[in-house]
């Protein structure tokens, strides 16, 4: 009889997992506010109620390819994918819950079906943008930090987040606001998205940058993607 080897255990630091879920709750927080839009100053130009926090998303990626490698930003990508739908899956389940008992109740149960029926839509939307702009965001990264060996962190982060940002709007508010908005609308909106998502990038760079610092002497750990697979569906191979 022949006897079983060890199975080799893949660790991820407590660290690691305070990221990851980070991450998560600002991707699946940011598709509830998507909705809300909002007009900037005086301009006829309108944002999205999730560029509050939607960036924040992309400075983690940021953090974790830089620090961790692409496999685990990969994996953390696809964690994000799968909560966003389950609480897609879910807000449209409780929509379609029956009236409540009492009159008094039902303006509120209106006004939340109002706002979570749009979740699915949204979400959807997002899915498709998230999984292409993140990917690209961490792609970059990676591969400019091997070409770079690992000088320049702030340029970087810049230029994978530009398009990261770019990949995802362009494929997010022509799904999400389709039919609701003007071409011209929407078009405005992923131009200010994009810029104002930079320039929160560039505005939050120096604490990231200092973040990824300390993650590096925290965990001992610099991680250079010189010799994987860049397949998004690869997401055992950690």
């Amino acid at each position: 009889m022949t006897e079983k080897q060890p199975v080799e255990q893949k660790k991820l630091s407590v660290t690691f997992l305070w990221l990851a879920v980070a991450f998560c709750v600002c991707l699946v927080s940011s598709n509830l506010f998507v909705p809300r839009l909002w007009r900037v100053g005086t301009l006829p130009l309108q944002l999205s109620g999730a560029v509050i926090i939607f960036p924040i998303s992309y400075i983690i990626n940021d953090c974790l390819t830089e620090v961790y490698g692409f496999r685990k930003a990969r994996l953390v990508i696809w964690m994000g994918f799968a909560l966003s739908a389950f609480i897609a899956l879910a807000a449209q389940i409780v929509t379609m819950l029956p009236s409540p008992l009492y009159e008094e109740s039902v303006p509120v149960a209106d006004s939340f079906n109002t706002l979570f029926g749009l979740v699915p839509r949204t979400t959807l939307a997002s899915l498709v943008a998230f999984i292409c702009g993140s990917q690209f965001n961490a792609y970059i990264m990676s591969k400019m930090k091997v070409v770079t060996s690992g000088r320049g962190f702030a340029g970087r982060a810049i230029l994978s987040s530009l398009g990261g940002e770019l990949a995802d709007s362009i494929i997010f508010y022509p799904i999400a606001f389709a039919g609701s908005l003007p071409f011209a609308g929407i078009a405005g909106i992923i131009a200010t998205q994009v810029l104002v998502k930079t320039l929160y990038e560039i505005l939050i760079l120096p604490v990231t940058t200092v973040l990824v610092k300390k993650l590096k002497k925290h965990e001992n750990i610099d991680t250079y993607d010189r010799d994987i697979s860049y397949n998004p569906f690869k997401i055992r191979d950690i």
